[in-house]
């Protein structure tokens, strides 16, 4: 009998990826994908990879859309990473004064509405996350626009720059006037001077999730990645000395950001699954943003479900 060949795994290669390489004789070849979800479901799409870890809000974004414009996506959600909110770090260039300047530390987000906010891509994280900031501060249009309608209502000019190093210089060299990131990712850039922290703001959802391409779902491999997985999870929890070894000198993190990174992370103790209820939090964000249509729903995005 042929030997099955390897599952190939998207993964971006920050602190968050620590359990996967901890994760013993995973099934699957690991490419590695620094611009982040939104490339990653490009290359679902493209038959590039067959699973991917990535971002909540970017895989159901990426779901909505095709469900709004009737393709097909290629992709499922079929497991849960991270239980706990990501924190966005809210970045502009070290010596933009135009941009979050106000003295009183409530106000700067009001300096940012209409301004040209950096993202890697449309759909990404970083784009998504920019309509989760409007909508809190009361920016986003009501009714909400059509995620296919008019786009002179949006509360920012999107810039999408591809990858983190491109954003940092974006906001230097005023191509865009603020972008959005993980904070520990980020804060090498603050301490050393590149770019200037001026807000943050957390996912209101678990913030990491597994995706499947639509064929690999039920496949004897993908449970052997949940398992693999899960064994990777659990070591990383034991062994949070090894883990702070392998952050700092192999993913460019400072010890003291990997120690203090780790007290704010929850990896899901059992990946496999996905919630209904989590799917439809997002969903109603995206669609008061305008990023979905309002008659999409959660049904067919959710390859392997969980117990509530």
């Amino acid at each position: 009998m042929p030997q099955e060949a390897p599952l190939r795994i998207g993964y971006v290669p920050e602190h968050f990826s620590t359990p996967l390489h901890f994760a013993p004789s995973l099934p699957c070849t690991l490419k590695s994908f620094p611009s982040g979800t939104g490339h990653m479901i490009s290359s679902l799409v493209s038959n590039d990879i067959d699973i991917a870890i990535g971002l909540t809000e970017g895989w159901i974004a990426g779901l909505g859309r095709a469900s709004s414009s009737n393709e097909h996506a290629g992709y499922k959600l079929v497991g849960t990473y991270v239980e706990s909110p990501l924190c966005w770090a809210i970045s502009t260039g070290a010596a933009r004064s135009d941009i979050a300047q106000e003295p009183d530390p409530g106000e700067w987000p009001k300096g940012l509405k209409g301004k040209r906010m950096g993202v890697s891509r449309i759909g990404s994280g970083s784009y998504v996350m920019g309509y989760v900031l409007a909508d809190m501060l009361g920016w986003l249009p009501s009714p909400p626009a059509s995620a296919n309608g008019e786009k002179d209502k949006e509360p920012f000019e999107v810039m999408p720059l591809q990858m983190f190093d491109q954003l940092r210089r974006g906001v230097n060299d005023r191509t865009a006037d603020f972008f959005m990131w993980e904070h520990f990712t980020s804060k090498k850039y603050f301490d050393n001077g590149e770019i200037r922290k001026i807000g943050e703001i957390y996912t209101p959802w678990p913030s990491w999730h597994i995706v499947a391409k639509d064929e690999i779902v039920g496949d004897t491999r993908l449970e052997k990645f949940f398992t693999q997985l899960d064994l990777g999870v659990r070591y990383f929890e034991e062994h949070n000395d090894e883990a702070i070894k392998y952050i700092s000198g192999e993913l460019d993190y400072s010890e003291e950001d990997a120690r203090e990174w780790l007290k704010t992370v929850q990896f899901a103790k059992e990946v496999k699954g996905v919630k209904r209820s989590v799917v439809d939090q997002t969903l109603e964000v995206l669609k008061k943003a305008g990023l979905v249509e309002k008659d999409v729903t959660a049904d067919a995005m959710i390859g392997i479900k969980r117990k509530e």
